[in-house]
């Protein structure tokens, strides 16, 4: 994964530039994002790593889904068309998943935002939501992005990442470490 992320941080930066520097990172965000699913999709993932596959095809079939996934985006779907025939031209169709992830990363730094995961055992109500990404906001002096996941693994608790920032309360981490200091 390291070596994709290396190969998508060009990528991903060049792209947050333009998106930038053309006010439609929302846009941009939003048609990456899309393109993505469609690269990660099994079938079209083994069309682009076939040998004589029109790669041409291919971003025309990227570009309609995009365009009927997200037919409001303000991004310019010639210069998402551009980028899609770069990576496919460089055999990085693959790397756009990743791209998406750091581009995204770029764009919450820009918007002075920090995006959290809250993963717990159980369901999170609004309320609690809301006070947790008050809490966080305090902490981080930055607008928060706060999603939820469901994990029932961790028994209990739960836990919240940010960026490389891993708090972990949850019931399973206690019970490993507990498992660990005991088998010392």
């Amino acid at each position: 994964m390291s070596e994709t992320r290396g190969i998508a941080r060009p990528y991903a930066q060049a792209t947050f530039e333009l998106a930038r520097d053309s006010g439609q990172l929302a846009g941009w965000s939003e048609a990456l994002r899309v393109a993505a699913e469609v690269v990660i999709n099994n079938d079209v993932a083994r069309l682009i790593n076939a040998p004589g596959t029109d790669m041409n095809a291919i971003i025309d079939l990227i570009i309609s889904v995009c365009e009927k996934a997200a037919p409001t985006s303000p991004a310019d779907s010639t210069q998402v068309a551009n980028l899609l025939k770069l990576l496919a031209e460089n055999h990085r169709l693959p790397a756009l998943p990743e791209i998406v992830e750091l581009f995204d990363q770029l764009k919450t730094d820009a918007e002075n935002r920090v995006r959290v995961v809250l993963t717990a055992a159980a369901p999170v109500d609004e309320v609690q939501q809301k006070k947790i990404t008050a809490a966080l906001k305090k902490r981080f002096g930055r607008e928060v992005n706060l999603h939820f996941q469901l994990d029932e693994n961790l028994i209990g608790g739960a836990r919240l990442q940010a960026d490389d920032l891993i708090i972990d309360g949850s019931v399973r981490t206690g019970l490993e470490k507990l498992t660990s200091a005991l088998v010392k």
